[in-house]
C-alpha cells in the first residue's frame, strides 16, 4: 500500500487533526455509494482497518462489499456469551458463501466470573446500571481490544435506526481510539437493505422474519411491532438509552 505522509500526520498528532481529517472525509463521502466508500477508505487509511459485524442486515451488505471488492481488513466479531444460536447459524453461513473466518473477541473469563458472582446471570434486568455493567465487559472492552492499534473502524450504524443514531455521521473521528469510524450506509433506508440483501441472495439471520429488527444478546432482545422503531427490542425493559456503548463517547479503551 502507498504510503501518504499526510495521512500518517494527521493520525498520529493532535486530535484537532484527526477531526479536520474525519471532515475531508465526510465531504469525499457524501455523493459515493457504500462501495465506494469502503473502496477509498482502504486507498486513503494508513494502517489496519477493523469492521465488526454483529451479522445484521447492515453488516452482512458490508460484508458482501468487502468481498466483492476484495478490500483488506480485519472482519471481526463480538462474541457475548449470550448470542442467539440463529445469529451462530448466519455466522457459519457467511464464513462458507464468502470464504472468509470471522474473528471473534469474547469478554474476559475473570471479568465474566466476577460479574456474575456479583449480580447473579440475569441480573443484568434488575437496573440500568446492572445492564450498562454487563455490556461494558461483555461487549465494550472486546472492542477495545479489537480496536487496539487501528486506524479506520467500519460499522453499520444507520441514521434510520433510531433518534439517537439520527445525531450520529457517515464519518467521525474516534479521539478516544485515534482512529477514523465511517459507517458506509448511514444514510440508507431498511427497505434499500431489504432488496439488497434479497437482490444479491446474501445470507441474513432467521429472526429478522419474525420481527426482529436489530438482534444483539439473546436475554436483552425481542420482536418490535410495525410501528416501533428498529431498536425498540433492544434492552426492551428500559425506556431510554437504547446504546451498549460501543457507540457512545464514554467507550475509552483502557
Amino acid at each position: 500500500m502507498r504510503a501518504n505522509s499526510k495521512k500518517e500526520w494527521a493520525f498520529f498528532h493532535p486530535e484537532q487533526s484527526l477531526a479536520e481529517e474525519a471532515d475531508r472525509f465526510a465531504a469525499l463521502f457524501a455523493t459515493q455509494n457504500a462501495a465506494e466508500r469502503l473502496s477509498l477508505l482502504r486507498k486513503e487509511v494508513v494502517g489496519r482497518i477493523v469492521f465488526t459485524t454483529s451479522f445484521g442486515l447492515e453488516d452482512q451488505i458490508i460484508t458482501h462489499l468487502l468481498s466483492q471488492q476484495g478490500i483488506d481488513v480485519d472482519v471481526v466479531t463480538l462474541d457475548t456469551g449470550r448470542l442467539f444460536e440463529e445469529t451462530y447459524a448466519v455466522w457459519v453461513a457467511t464464513e462458507r458463501r464468502y470464504g472468509i473466518k470471522v474473528r471473534p473477541y469474547y469478554p474476559r473469563r475473570g471479568d465474566i466470573e466476577d460479574l456474575v458472582a456479583r449480580q447473579g446471570i440475569n441480573g443484568f434486568y434488575e437496573s440500568k446500571s446492572a445492564r450498562l455493567a454487563c455490556c461494558q465487559i461483555r461487549k465494550v472492552d472486546p472492542l477495545n481490544r479489537a480496536l487496539d492499534g487501528a486506524r479506520g473502524w467500519i460499522t453499520g450504524l444507520r441514521s434510520e435506526q433510531s433518534a439517537h443514531r439520527r445525531d450520529m455521521s457517515l464519518v467521525a473521528a474516534d479521539k478516544s481510539r485515534g482512529l477514523i469510524k465511517l459507517s458506509p450506509l448511514f444514510d440508507w433506508t431498511q427497505a434499500q437493505l431489504l432488496s439488497f440483501t434479497a437482490e444479491h441472495q446474501i445470507p441474513v439471520n432467521s429472526l429478522h422474519a419474525k420481527g426482529f429488527a436489530s438482534i444483539g444478546c439473546a436475554p436483552c432482545t425481542r420482536a418490535i411491532a410495525p410501528d416501533e422503531p428498529e431498536r425498540a427490542g433492544r434492552w426492551w425493559w428500559e425506556d431510554d438509552q437504547k446504546e451498549c456503548g460501543l457507540h457512545l463517547p464514554t467507550a475509552v479503551a483502557p
